[in-house]
């Protein structure tokens, strides 16, 4: 919590002061009433004396202008709030090594369901667009704030073919300058993310796509899905199989996430796919913005001292 008037924060020295004035006040009376009768008479004399009732609206008072103080001082709070107009794509890898099993129950399967997660977080005015690419890219969903449409679109990506990392961030870029308005003073703001399993082998280079992002102000967040070890089973001509490696190359993820100001994640696990997923969806297409607390702090304030007030006049018939 930060104050937009910490200096007001001084008053709150007046505290101290005046509990320390009341506790020596009530000493005195406590003297007097001592004088005026001895201990042992004390229960015949006033045989029901207030006890905690006389503290209390005293205490409901000390705490409302404690309340009053820090409102004064403008108290506020960081929250993540949605940007208007924003646009997320999401563009995942649909190639061959996405059948691998390394990630359970294969990374596909990880990679849809990780992506249900982050259109679950996201908010909902963010609008969402989905590009699938193995040797080429295709647009399943324009940015919409439909999610569940861009969830049916992702349902249906089925894994073939190599990849083309540079051509699909390309054709993402294309999408969110497409989603844009045209002349716009103020570009709305946008961002990639972009989930690939292996090396790109064939189009455009994914670094030098990067740097378009970059001038673009459009970040692209990184996650390299799958282990060393995954392989992937084919079969020959002759009707053998055959184990292929199909490793990530997070490095190269790692360099386009750091280029156009994004972040970059390495997974080998589908609970860690999902947690991705569903910090970026809390994330992505938020800014951070100051919320003033200081109404809070003033309504709090005033029932506590309506509330002092209130059980004074019921208990004693005076306001204090």
């Amino acid at each position: 919590m930060s104050f937009a008037s910490p200096l007001l924060l001084a008053g709150l020295a007046l505290v101290p002061l005046l509990a320390w004035l009341y506790v020596r006040a009530e000493r005195r009376r406590s003297r007097s009433t001592a004088a005026f009768a001895a201990p042992h008479l004390m229960d015949a004399v006033s045989p029901r004396r207030p006890r905690w009732r006389r503290h209390a609206p005293v205490v409901a008072l000390g705490l409302a202008a404690t309340g009053l103080i820090v409102a004064l001082a403008r108290p506020q709070v960081t929250v993540a709030v949605p940007v208007e107009q924003a646009t997320v794509v999401i563009t995942t890898d649909r190639s061959g090594s996405m059948l691998a099993e390394d990630v359970a129950p294969s990374r596909l399967v990880a990679a849809r369901r990780a992506a249900g997660t982050f259109l679950d977080e996201v908010p909902d005015d963010v609008r969402v667009g989905a590009v699938a690419f193995n040797h080429t890219p295709t647009v399943l969903q324009t940015p919409t704030r439909d999610h569940a449409a861009v969830r049916e679109a992702l349902a249906g990506v089925k894994a073939a073919g190599s990849t083309a990392t540079g051509d699909a961030l390309a054709a993402a870029l294309r999408t969110i300058s497409e989603a844009r308005k045209p002349q716009a003073d103020k570009q709305p703001p946008a961002a990639i993310v972009l989930l690939s399993d292996g090396k790109s082998v064939r189009g455009r280079d994914a670094l030098a796509v990067a740097e378009e992002a970059r001038r673009a102000k459009v970040p692209v967040y990184t996650v390299a899905l799958g282990t060393a070890t995954g392989t992937i089973e084919s079969r020959r001509a002759d009707g053998s199989t055959t184990s292929t490696p199909v490793p990530p190359d997070p490095e190269t993820l790692k360099q386009v996430a750091e280029r156009t100001g994004g972040k970059a994640f390495a997974i080998d696990d589908a609970e860690q796919l999902a947690q991705v997923y569903q910090r970026l969806g809390s994330e992505l297409a938020t800014e951070k913005q100051e919320k003033e607390m200081t109404n809070l702090f003033a309504g709090g304030a005033l029932l506590l001292m309506f509330g002092g007030v209130a059980g004074s006049i019921r208990w004693f018939g005076r306001l204090v």
